[in-house]
């Protein structure tokens, strides 16, 4: 199981295996055709309001974090896009925020790869 993030405004490579931006917005200077992507999973991303307060601040981080992972919890997307990352396969979270460090996508990332260890699927059980 390889799960990667990868910022919508990087150039799709042919590694980067299913393409999934976890964003509510559609990026802005972004054509579908150029983002390559295999699903838009709005569902999987901050509320409205979750990300409104977050507004991309690193010392909001960790609170965001939290906040996010409770919104995670019982999602029923996130088994679906667990399975895209499950076994052998690769799956990219696609993101637009500007900050590699401190954005959805990695807090996402590491709440599949915990569904995935918890209920055995990273092994394509």
């Amino acid at each position: 199981m390889t799960i990667t993030v990868k910022r919508v405004y990087e150039e799709p490579a042919p590694d980067d295996g299913a393409r999934v931006l976890v964003d509510r917005l559609w990026p802005r200077g972004i054509s579908k055709e150029h983002a390559h992507l295999d699903r838009w999973c709005k569902e999987v991303a901050p509320s409205t309001g979750l990300r409104t307060w977050f507004h991309h601040d690193p010392h909001r981080f960790e609170e965001f974090e939290r906040r996010y992972r409770a919104e995670l919890a019982g999602n029923p997307e996130v088994p679906e896009l667990a399975a895209l990352g499950a076994g052998d396969r690769r799956l990219t979270l696609v993101y637009s925020a500007r900050d590699t460090e401190h954005n959805q996508a990695l807090v996402l990332r590491d709440v599949l790869e915990a569904y995935l260890d918890e209920t055995g699927s990273a092994s394509g059980a």
